[in-house]
C-alpha cells in the first residue's frame, strides 16, 4: 500500500510517498481502507518533533480518517467489513490503510460524504467539547472566537452559534470574515486593521466576552484575554501564532475569570465517553442538517506535503485534506 512517511523531523518536503507492507490486525482493532484523510495542526507539529506525543520513525501523519472497513479483529463487535466509517488514528492516516482501534471507530451517517467525514473529528469534536465540557456555554452568552476562519475556528462559530451564543468572530482578512459570517457569526473583528482590544469593549457593550476560544496565542492572546467578562472562561485551545504566551495572574483574580486547557486528544487515555457522548451528538445534528464542514481545499497523496504547508503558511479556511487518489 502507498503511505507518507515521515523519516526525518523536518519541514513537509522531508516527507516521502513509497509503498509499504499492508498493516497486521490484531484483537479490538479495525482496519481501514482510507479514502480521506484530515490534516490538522498536530500534523504540522509531529514532523517537525514539536508535538506532545512522538511515535517511531517512520511514521505516517494523519490522525482523522473515513474510509471502509476491510477486516476487524477479535472481539470487534460496533462495525463490521463494508461499513463506511470515521476514525480517530492519532496517525498513520496518511496511507491508503490504516489500523485503529474499534473504540475510536465510529459508523458514518448515510448522508455524510467521505470528505465530510475526513474534516469532521478533530475540529467539531475539539470545539463541541470545549464549549459545552469545558466552557459550559450558555444560551445568550458572548462568544468571541479567535483565528474564526480556521479549522477548528470555524467550527466553534458555528456550534456556539447553534448553540445559542452571540458570536464574534475575530480573523486576519476580509476574506476570511466573510466565510464566519456565511456559519453564523454575529459580528466580526479584523485584528490586522482593527484594535483588537477596543472592538471587543465596543461590541459587548464594556463588558467582555464571557467566553474566548483562542486556537491562536502569542500577541492575539496579550490583548484579548484582557477582555475577558466577569466570570468568564478564557479557552486555551492551541499555539497557531508560534508563541505561547502567559498569564498575569492578577487579571484572573480581578475578573473572578478563568482560564481553560482544551487537550481534546487527552481524554482518548482519560475520560473516552467524553468524547463518544460528543460524537453522537455531534453526528445527530450532522444527521439532521445543522452542520456543515467546509472543506478549504483537497490533495491527492502524491502532494501530501503540499497539504500541510497550507496550514503552515495559514491560508487554509475550514478543512484541508489529503485524498487516496494519485
Amino acid at each position: 500500500m502507498k503511505a507518507v512517511l515521515c523519516k526525518e523531523f523536518g519541514t513537509p518536503d522531508k516527507l516521502v510517498v513509497e509503498d509499504i507492507e499492508s498493516p497486521s490486525v490484531k484483537g479490538g482493532e479495525v482496519k481501514i481502507r482510507v479514502r480521506a484523510c484530515g490534516v490538522n495542526f498536530p500534523d504540522v507539529l509531529i514532523i517537525q518533533g514539536l508535538y506532545q506525543m512522538q511515535p517511531p520513525f517512520p511514521f505516517s501523519p494523519g490522525m482523522e480518517v473515513s474510509g471502509d472497513v476491510i477486516e476487524v479483529g477479535a472481539g470487534v463487535d460496533n462495525v463490521k467489513i463494508g461499513d463506511r466509517v470515521i476514525a480517530l488514528p492519532q496517525y498513520g492516516g496518511f496511507a491508503e490503510e490504516v489500523i485503529v482501534p474499534a473504540m475510536m471507530v465510529l459508523p458514518m451517517p448515510e448522508n455524510m460524504s467521505y470528505e465530510d467525514g475526513a474534516g469532521f473529528q478533530v475540529v467539531y469534536g475539539t470545539s463541541h467539547v470545549a464549549l459545552e465540557q469545558r466552557a459550559k456555554l450558555q444560551e445568550g452568552e458572548t462568544l468571541l472566537v479567535l483565528g474564526a476562519a480556521g479549522g477548528v475556528g470555524l467550527t466553534a462559530v458555528e456550534l456556539g452559534k447553534l448553540m445559542g451564543a452571540k458570536v464574534i468572530a475575530a480573523a486576519s482578512t476580509p476574506e476570511k470574515l466573510a466565510l464566519t459570517q456565511q456559519y453564523g457569526a454575529d459580528e466580526i473583528i479584523q485584528y490586522t486593521t482593527e484594535n483588537l482590544k477596543d472592538r471587543i469593549k465596543e461590541l459587548t457593550n464594556g463588558k467582555g466576552a464571557d467566553v474566548i476560544y483562542d486556537p491562536v496565542g502569542g500577541d492575539v492572546f496579550d490583548v484579548a484575554v484582557r477582555r475577558t467578562a466577569w466570570e468568564g472562561r478564557y479557552l486555551v485551545i492551541g499555539f497557531t501564532s508560534g508563541r505561547i504566551p502567559e498569564l498575569p495572574a492578577n487579571i484572573a483574580l480581578l475578573k473572578n475569570a478563568s482560564l481553560v486547557g482544551v487537550f481534546w486528544g487527552g481524554y482518548l487515555l482519560n475520560n473516552p465517553t467524553v468524547l463518544v457522548n460528543s460524537f453522537q451528538k455531534l453526528l445527530g445534528w450532522y444527521a439532521e442538517g445543522k452542520l456543515k464542514p467546509h472543506i478549504h481545499k483537497t490533495f491527492p497523496i502524491d502532494d501530501a506535503p503540499s497539504a500541510i504547508l497550507e496550514l503552515m503558511e495559514r491560508r487554509a479556511m475550514g478543512k484541508v485534506l489529503v485524498t487516496m487518489d494519485s
